[in-house]
């Protein structure tokens, strides 16, 4: 499949898609999942037109890690679980379903089911004060 420019989170890049931002820089853009699993659900991207990880260049899979990095720091410290799930799938058959690369960092604890994935729109108003919780903390 040849990358499509039309994806979301390309739109969401060239600023013609809203999100809720958490953090960007010279190569990644990070911001919170509208169809979140859990609260404080973040998606990291590079700023590449690479649908997976075998697409990236080795130069912005190091930017992209050093962000999640960062940014998973910030979403435990905000959502104060005692655990982060990093997740990343390549391709539709491990569950991708936008076609540009994307890390999702879910804050996680013992017990708590996650929603299923890319389902059910959160509320814009929650998803703005969890956005402006995690940069706080970064």
């Amino acid at each position: 499949m040849a990358y499509d420019d039309n994806n979301i989170f390309a739109k969401i890049l060239r600023g013609e898609a809203p999100c809720f931002k958490v953090y960007e820089d010279e190569k990644t853009f990070a911001f919170m999942d509208v169809m979140p699993q859990v609260d404080m659900h973040t998606l990291v991207i590079p700023k590449f037109p690479a649908e997976n990880l075998f697409d990236l260049s080795p130069e912005y899979a190091a930017a992209m890690a050093t962000t999640v990095q960062t940014v998973a720091r910030a979403v435990k410290n905000a959502s104060d679980k005692p655990g982060v799930m990093i997740a990343q799938l390549n391709g539709s058959e491990a569950g991708q379903t936008v076609f540009h690369i994307h890390t999702h960092i879910i804050p996680r604890e013992g017990g708590i089911d996650l929603k299923f994935h890319a389902r059910d729109l959160a509320d814009f108003k929650l998803l703005e004060a969890q956005a402006e919780k995690i940069i706080q903390n970064l």
